[in-house]
């Protein structure tokens, strides 16, 4: 019956590597390794550590009885920040640096020469009852730690059990699988990175050309992000639009510096010009397959329509305007009404939710507007957070000053002029 057992969990870590396998995102797998671990052995609790450096950084933690008593969130807020040496100091640095399994029917009774210790302080802290612990070191193709693999309390009818050599030999199956997912995963997430690293900077080129701090389209797709979530959107679908709205002038690239950077007002003529930004925005990103660049599209296209259909570059009105570009609208003004420029100061709060109104089914979503407005709190920690410094104008005023980083940029690159 046991042998019976075992060997179904057995086909079933095969059809959880096969799972592994699929799972890109990497929050979602280490959630998934945790979750699987703790199911085949009867864990209570678990801990994921991936191996940075000399250190353990924690990632992800699952503990049920300290879920149903503490609740998840400050469950979570427990584990904040915490990170352990690859050393004896800790059970999990230690298989870590030995590449071992423990098994430990009672991490209470660890004898005192024992090469590797258990430190109670968390368990004091979370008012929490340690007692048979695994420890798993997950090892990659080439035998390097990726990460550790930590397990408490087995449970077999409502008691605490040590952990079977079964369950010793299903985690560490499990760990092998996983270490791949995670390299994998972790590569997916650098190049993910990358990719979007490369969007935001070339916002940036754009909004430098305009003498704008890299701080205004950081605030403002944050702003975004608020109204999407705020609207209802997806996790997924509102990081689509953090990103994308980054590139909602990018068009500016192709615009000359004698009306970009023209200190007095445009002429209609200018002006007429400069409006040709949203469809050079259009024209660089066209011809994308990537979700957000296809959306990034979109916002440059339409981040000047209003909603009574006064706007450019097609006089779109009302709901036919995308909703991207709704939200974009109004998160790009109340960033340039609300935040200092070169050219001038901010303007106050109230002055600006004054205009904000005033632009109420004109030149704005009455429904977009409401959501933002009914959101203030968040709105004014985001404008905190990515505040502007005076250094940052000071850079925008003399672009000299750039000078000296580029050639720091080159001595930290190893590279020297030519």
């Amino acid at each position: 019956m046991e042998d019976s057992r075992f060997a179904e969990e057995f086909e079933q870590l095969l059809n959880v590597g096969i799972a592994l396998s699929s799972v890109h995102d990497l929050e979602k797998l280490l959630n998934l390794i945790l979750t699987e671990a703790r199911r085949l052995t009867r864990a209570d609790g678990g801990t994921l550590y991936l191996l940075k450096g000399d250190r353990l950084v924690f990632r992800v933690s699952r503990c049920q009885s300290l879920s149903d008593r503490l609740g998840e969130d400050r469950m979570r807020l427990m584990y904040q920040s915490l990170e352990l040496p690859v050393s004896p100091e800790s059970i999990a640095g230690y298989s870590a640096l030995s590449k071992k399994i423990l098994n430990i029917p009672d991490v209470r009774t660890i004898p005192p020469e024992s090469p590797f210790h258990y430190n109670p302080s968390w368990d004091r802290k979370a008012d929490y009852a340690s007692h048979s612990m695994m420890v798993v070191p997950m090892l990659n193709r080439e035998d390097r730690v990726v990460g550790v693999l930590q397990l408490i309390n087995s449970l077999e009818g409502g008691r605490v059990v040590p952990f079977r050599g079964e369950h010793e030999r299903l985690a560490s199956s499990l760990a092998s699988q996983a270490a791949v997912a995670i390299e994998n995963a972790e590569l997916t997430e650098d190049l993910k990175q990358a990719h979007l690293d490369t969007i935001f900077r070339l916002g940036v080129a754009a909004e430098y050309r305009d003498k704008e701090t890299a701080n205004h389209i950081k605030r403002m797709s944050h702003y975004c992000a608020l109204i999407a979530r705020g609207l209802g959107w997806g996790e997924e679908a509102v990081e689509t639009l953090l990103w994308s709205s980054l590139m909602h002038d990018v068009g500016k690239l192709g615009i000359p510096d004698r009306i970009l950077q023209k200190p007095g007002p445009l002429t209609a003529e200018e002006r007429k010009i400069m409006e040709y930004h949203t469809t050079i925005g259009g024209s660089i990103l066209k011809g994308s397959r990537a979700p957000v660049l296809l959306q990034s599209r979109v916002v440059a296209l339409t981040h000047h329509e209003k909603y009574d259909g006064t706007g450019y570059p097609r006089g779109l009105k009302g709901e036919k305007i995308p909703v991207e570009g709704r939200i974009t609208i109004l998160a790009d003004i109340f960033d340039a009404l609300s935040s200092k420029r070169v050219y001038k100061e901010a303007m106050s709060e109230p002055e600006v939710l004054r205009i904000l109104e005033e632009g109420r089914g004109t030149h704005f979503d009455p429904r977009v507007l409401d959501v933002f407005l009914g959101r203030l709190g968040e709105v004014r920690e985001i404008k905190e957070r990515y505040s502007d410094r005076e250094e940052d104008f000071d850079k925008l005023r003399n672009l000299d000053d750039l000078e000296g980083e580029a050639q720091e940029g080159c001595k930290e690159s190893g590279t020297r002029d030519s």
